[in-house]
């Protein structure tokens, strides 16, 4: 048993009597998550151009040498007759296009061990909000699954965590009932529970055609298994608790259960088409924000 269903006894406090008083002071962060999501996307943000490319739009793009056999009407001809060079003017190519959120908020992600430098739950966050104002900056349209419609904002990361307030912060699935035929979807979250829970959503992603992109965010402790001796652990949503004298004894079968798990989790992945971003909360948010950056804008494979 791993994650879920039997994380370290941490200091979040994962019992049912504390599960309230966790969801408001995870609401209570968020500013300061805002704050922090800001300077991760402001750190990547050099070279964002969202999903840039030539085609019919009113912008323009950049100019490109003629090539034989296009029709001659494509040449600009004031600029072609500065530098004796047939260019041809392109202009950006643009369509309403769609990214949905979603993000784990229930009691496993407020877990956080003493080599985390967040919690899984807050990290998660981050990464949404800073995807969000990227995303924002790009003028895309961008809604929270479960949330309002979607819409283009530059302000899209405010809007994001005031509506991250609003929806239900225990929902252990996403509401996949705005999702539209070609949409990009994000789901953050550490996807431990056993994969045929998920079965359902990526089924109904796949019918309809979404792109769908997974980041999966863990605690260090969660891959390394660093116990021993008599170590407590307790399910962080049910609170329930048991002892064990060895737990060194445990790694070994924990690792490799762990690890088929994430296999799985890869294989569901390359079925859907999707890509598979993995996070540790020991390191810094900026790399899976690239990464994540990379596969919207098709410049990465489905892993």
């Amino acid at each position: 048993m791993f994650g879920r269903r039997a994380g370290p006894d941490t200091d979040t406090g994962a019992a049912p009597e504390f599960a309230m008083l966790a969801a408001k002071e995870a609401a209570a962060n968020l500013p300061d998550l805002l704050v922090e999501a800001r300077r991760v996307a402001a750190s990547v943000a050099a070279g964002w151009h969202g999903r840039r490319r030539a085609g019919t739009g009113e912008t323009f793009w950049q100019f490109r040498p003629f090539e034989y056999g296009e029709p001659a009407r494509r040449i600009d001809w004031r600029r072609s007759a500065r530098d004796d060079t047939l260019l041809v003017r392109e202009r950006e190519w643009e369509a309403a296009h769609t990214v949905l959120m979603w993000v784990d908020r229930t009691a496993s992600m407020r877990a956080r061990s003493r080599l985390a430098t967040a919690s899984k739950e807050a990290r998660a966050v981050v990464l949404l909000l800073a995807l969000a104002d990227l995303l924002g900056r790009g003028g895309e349209r961008i809604g929270l699954l479960g949330g309002p419609p979607p819409g283009a904002r530059r302000n899209a990361a405010d809007r994001i965590a005031e509506n991250l307030m609003e929806v239900d912060a225990n929902a252990a699935r996403p509401s996949l009932g705005a999702i539209r035929r070609n949409a990009d979807v994000v789901l953050i979250g550490d996807f431990l529970d056993p994969l045929d829970e998920w079965d359902e959503v990526f089924t109904t992603l796949a019918a309809r055609g979404a792109r769908t992109h997974l980041v999966q965010v863990l605690d260090p402790v969660e891959e390394r298994f660093p116990f021993g001796g008599r170590t407590r652990f307790v399910d962080p949503e049910s609170g329930l608790a048991f002892l064990v004298g060895k737990a060194e004894a445990w790694a070994s079968g924990y690792r490799d259960t762990l690890a088929a798990h994430k296999a799985e989790l890869a294989a569901q992945a390359r079925r859907l088409g999707s890509s598979l971003i993995v996070h540790h909360t020991d390191t810094s948010a900026a790399p899976a924000l690239l990464a994540l950056r990379a596969a919207l804008s098709g410049d990465d494979r489905p892993a």
